[in-house]
């Protein structure tokens, strides 16, 4: 008997035509901004588009190929930041492409994980071109440092940079995804503390500084909504469950920092209907991709459940989960949570028991629903890993607020780096500590607050599907360069003019000579016996790869 309700039940899911298109606004979908205005239509769009699927930091490279791609060629990466032509690898990373969050994470601390993996400013970058923006701020170039004739990093026009001597200005082609982009951050995270305030800030409703809210409108009147950022809004929301208002209502960004301030916002309901029961979140053919998951863990996502004019209860069901690697919390789904403003949050874990690639399907049906809606759950489960410890490098551009931080690139397979940063008073006591996300391909990361009287310390750690590995070393910085200074045996320096001679029993391996601004002056690829080192006269320091301090050196 359970056979044949499981066949019918099948035969409907496959069969039936569904009211949710695979692609489009859902009917429905902004019913919740109507009529408002000003701040009540912000808070309305960031309760909306808030409430979405957090998806994992290391699925990523899965998801790009369906919302980077050419619609001509699916296989060629669609690049904001060069005309380089970069090719999908299957789901694994693209050689010299990062995963580039176009608002910088150190803007936020890159600790919320719901931004950090947020699709709709996440985008497959150019590697050179995603170093030379750094964590920059939009903005247009008067006097420019880096032009790889799509992305340009430089000096800022007047008025421009919100305090930053440097902004990162994308192509014509794109001014417009980015403010939409920025519009789109500005509001589903209006709730954080930003730590770095040169567009954003935290006294007001708006989030964006009045020159970010000129130029961001600028960019957006002048760059119109494309068809490749409606197709990509589709695509993510097939992932999140949220869409970009600011694409599919160009206008409404208008309506909150624009000319129609305190104007009411209406929403075409054309065609909606008064009573249709409908699902607006999951869309139908939606596919959750827990990625890799290491054998022995749990990761789960929350799908936000939605629907109009519900009958009854909702039913939610798994199929084809024959060795149970997924589970839900809930076989039903009030009417009245689903449609809330927020949805009713479904939880789906993923708990795979062997080796390999897992595949289930959720089935949503009820509610007065005509057919049901599927969403497919997949999931790769890989042996837990195996991390090696990394090794700290001297950090540099130190200056007395900021600093560089260096670390040599790991070996193994890994999703990220853990910077971990410790900062102490004169009296050695913990003034704060903090842990900074720096993407794989990365092994810098440009840290800012560094006062006069403190000191920073900091390490590095791997990480990869939930594991990470042993600290490294301790490097410490202070405003004066680097502290920790001695003399070591076997190693003796005598001064010459305009230098000084190495003595050493035995070659020391690669030496670094930095200035007292932390500045990297020279590079001697082995230091040897009766070695000559000629540098300007003043101060210095020096290290070595078999040395454990810096040597301090006097030029005369």
């Amino acid at each position: 008997m359970k056979k044949n309700i499981y066949n019918l039940v099948m035969t409907a899911f496959l069969a039936l035509t569904f009211l949710v298109s695979n692609a489009g606004v859902p009917v429905g979908y902004y019913n919740s901004l109507d009529g408002l205005s000003g701040q009540a239509l912000k808070d309305a769009v960031f309760k909306l588009i808030s409430h979405h699927t957090v998806v994992s930091y290391n699925s990523l490279w899965r998801y790009f190929p369906s919302t980077d791609c050419y619609p001509d060629n699916h296989n060629k990466v669609w690049d904001m930041y060069s005309d380089t032509d970069y090719f999908f690898n299957g789901t694994r990373s693209v050689s010299g492409m990062h995963k580039e969050h176009s608002l910088p994470k150190s803007w936020w601390g890159g600790t919320q994980v719901a931004a950090y993996t947020d699709l709709n400013h996440l985008y497959p970058s150019d590697g050179k071109a995603n170093l030379a923006k750094s964590n920059w701020p939009l903005g247009e170039v008067s006097s420019t440092k880096f032009n790889n004739g799509v992305t340009k990093v430089g000096t800022p026009v007047a008025g421009q940079g919100g305090g930053a001597g440097t902004v990162f200005e994308p192509d014509n082609r794109y001014k417009g995804d980015f403010a939409r982009t920025y519009f789109y951050m500005a509001t589903c995270y209006q709730d954080y503390t930003w730590k770095h305030t040169y567009m954003l800030n935290n006294s007001n409703w708006k989030t964006l500084n009045d020159w970010a809210i000129a130029l961001l409108l600028k960019w957006s009147r002048e760059d119109a909504v494309s068809t490749k950022e409606i197709d990509r809004n589709d695509a993510v929301y097939k992932v999140q469950n949220n869409r970009n208002p600011f694409i599919d209502n160009p206008d409404l960004a208008e309506y909150i920092w624009g000319t129609k301030q305190g104007q009411v916002f209406n929403v075409d309901n054309t065609g909606q209907g008064d009573s249709t029961p409908e699902l607006i979140t999951p869309t139908q053919n939606t596919e959750l991709r827990f990625g890799e998951v290491a054998l022995g863990k749990s990761l789960n996502y929350t799908v936000f459940v939605k629907g109009r004019n519900l009958t009854n209860c909702l039913s939610v069901q798994l199929y084809e989960n024959a060795d149970n690697t997924f589970s839900i919390n809930v076989n039903s789904v009030d009417r009245i949570a689903a449609m809330s403003g927020e949805g009713y949050p479904l939880v789906i874990t993923c708990t795979p028991h062997h080796l390999g690639e897992h595949r289930a399907k959720l089935l949503i049906s009820d509610g007065g629903l005509v057919g049901s809606y599927g969403v497919m759950l997949t999931a790769s489960c890989l042996p837990v890993p195996s991390l090696t410890a990394v090794k700290a490098l001297h950090a540099l551009n130190i200056t007395d607020s900021s600093y560089v931080a260096t670390w040599e690139a790991s070996s193994d397979t890994i999703d990220n780096y853990l910077l971990n940063r410790i900062v102490y008073d004169a009296h050695n006591n913990i003034v704060s500590s903090e842990t900074f996300n720096v993407d794989a391909e990365i092994t810098t990361c440009q840290l800012a607050g560094l006062k006069t009287g403190e000191t920073h310390t900091y390490t590095v750690q791997t990480s990869r599907l939930g594991y990470t590995s042993v600290p490294s070393n301790v490097i410490t910085v202070s405003t004066t360069g680097i502290n920790s200074v001695a003399q070591e045996k076997p190693l003796a320096l005598l001064s010459t003019r305009g230098g000084v001679i190495v003595k050493c029993s035995e070659p020391l391996g690669k030496a670094c000579i930095y200035n007292m601004s932390g500045m990297l002056v020279k590079e001697i690829d082995e230091l040897e016996n009766d070695a000559v080192i000629k540098l300007p006269d003043g101060i210095y320091f020096m290290t070595t790869t078999t040395g454990t301090k810096a040597i301090k050196l006097v030029i005369r």
